[in-house]
């Protein structure tokens, strides 16, 4: 990966029950290029992570939700897992800090089930996606345009299917997240 994200600052956002590789590899794809990548929960402390169906590592929160200004990061990554993001949509602050990102036209990645709380903040409709399979119809009902890819790229935003895509994706999260915001804006 040649593109640099040095001075750019990623929000991360995330609670108990995320898949434990889609947010650690993007991360460390991040924090490779260069990024700020700042895990962002609505608690302080630690978060538990998931392999598939067991109970994975617990990963350290950057900045608790509350303290969170979502006004100063430059991007947005949504890591999967069923129960993260099915957690968050049921958090109105969690929700308000994606809508932010999806109103300021900022870049926002999303992997596996990561897309549902996009859902909740509006952030869907008229985005060509891909997703987790089971978010097909919700994202669909929401006004997405839903493909059986391994990565989409639709303007500011990145989506991807579920942990064997995620070589694709950290790619892609780059390249999206070293573009200037004024070009993202004009799509």
């Amino acid at each position: 990966m040649t593109e640099s994200l040095s001075g750019r600052k990623i929000a991360v956002l995330a609670t108990d029950g995320f898949e434990q590789v889609e947010l650690t590899e993007p991360v460390k794809a991040l924090r490779a290029a260069g990024a700020d990548a700042r895990v962002v929960a609505p608690k302080a402390g630690e978060i538990q992570g998931w392999n598939h169906h067991d109970r994975g590592d617990k990963v350290p929160v950057d900045v608790a939700l509350d303290a969170a200004d979502a006004s100063t990061f430059d991007g947005l990554l949504l890591p999967g897992g069923v129960m993260n993001p099915d957690a968050l949509r049921m958090e109105p602050q969690a929700v308000e800090f994606v809508r932010h990102f999806v109103r300021a036209g900022k870049p926002i990645a999303a992997i596996c089930h990561g897309p549902w709380t996009l859902i909740d903040a509006d952030g869907v409709k008229g985005h060509r996606m891909t997703s987790w399979p089971s978010l097909r119809r919700d994202l669909e009902n929401a006004g997405a345009s839903w493909v059986d890819e391994q990565v989409v790229v639709d303007g500011g935003l990145v989506t991807s299917r579920k942990p064997d895509d995620l070589d694709a994706f950290n790619a892609e999260i780059v390249k999206l997240f070293a573009r200037d915001t004024r070009d993202l804006a004009a799509e």
